[in-house]
């Protein structure tokens, strides 16, 4: 069990999704407040009582948007993909609820006149919401974590991928083709090498790191990682100008660009696709929004 919630967990990283989310919880909690009214709502007498009571809905969309958008810009290493699991997923989502229960313990505070007791204790409204939220959250992160992983898993065992030939270690598919030239902002810095030794292109801030083959001293081909400093659009601007019949080479993420041909292996997990490249020295990650174009270019290989 302890590992299940270590497993890697896909967070959501659009803001638009997320502030969708986040309206369709608040307008959840302001209809079930509306229609059940509970924690002594019910017998509160008040002008437009309907009206504050679906306050609450507004109070608990400002701060789920707030949760899920502004924290992910505030501290963006701790909600990386990469280091995103189930229990975090859980963690954040409890988070939420506990600060939801606060912020309309003290809009409800705000409502009620000077004086006036609304029945419940502060301890006792975020207690009963904690509790009530807390067996749901877990059980519906770990639902969504099996069915998404079942669904990738299965996904990708139909995948094809780019046989490789056996060959002595650090040997690598044959090269053929032309250059690729990738030319950093300054317009001085550059890389140029044979287009079918690309790996992959990782941007990292403001510069971009190009994995490709090159020989060593022995003439044996090893994976080099030099730094550009350029953003990974335009050196995906300048890879789309080789004139060759096929490209290819995918953007399969917001922080990535991969040459298929490279692509010994597909496997899936709750996040996604993973792609292996070069004995599985490297496993590149596929964003959701590039899976179609990267499961259409992977057939047609």
């Amino acid at each position: 069990m302890v590992s299940l919630f270590s497993q890697p967990y896909p967070i959501d990283d659009d803001p638009l999704r997320q502030l969708r989310r986040a309206a369709a919880i608040g307008l959840f909690i302001g209809l079930f407040l509306v229609v059940f009214q509970p924690f002594g709502l019910g017998n509160w007498q008040t002008p437009a009582k309907l009206f504050k009571i679906a306050g609450f809905g507004l109070v608990t969309f400002v701060i789920t948007a707030f949760n899920f958008i502004v924290w992910q810009r505030v501290f963006p290493r701790q909600f990386a993909e990469n280091r995103w699991t189930v229990w975090r997923e859980i963690l954040l989502v409890t988070g939420n609820i506990l600060l939801i229960a606060i912020g309309n313990r003290f809009y409800l505070e705000w409502l009620l006149d000077e004086g006036e007791d609304s029945g419940v204790g502060w301890l006792g409204m975020i207690l009963i919401t904690f509790l009530i939220g807390l067996f749901p959250t877990t059980g519906a992160v770990l639902l969504s974590y099996i069915a998404r992983l079942r669904k990738y898993t299965r996904a990708a065992a139909g995948l094809p991928v780019q046989v490789v030939d056996e060959k002595p270690p650090g040997e690598a598919l044959p090269v053929s083709g032309p250059a690729l030239n990738l030319v950093a902002e300054n317009e001085k810095d550059s890389l140029t090498f044979p287009a079918a030794d690309l790996i992959y292109i990782e941007s990292s801030d403001n510069y971009c790191t190009v994995v490709y083959l090159k020989a060593d001293s022995s003439g044996t081909l090893q994976p080099v990682k030099p730094l550009l400093r350029s953003s990974l659009s335009r050196l995906e601007s300048q890879i789309n100008q080789l004139s060759i019949a096929r490209k290819p080479f995918v953007r399969c993420h917001r922080s990535f660009i991969v040459n298929l041909d490279r692509v010994e292996r597909v496997t899936g997990n709750a996040q996604g696709y993973k792609l292996h490249l070069l004995g599985g020295q490297f496993q590149i990650p596929v964003a959701r929004k590039y899976n179609d174009t990267l499961v259409a270019e992977l057939k047609a290989l």
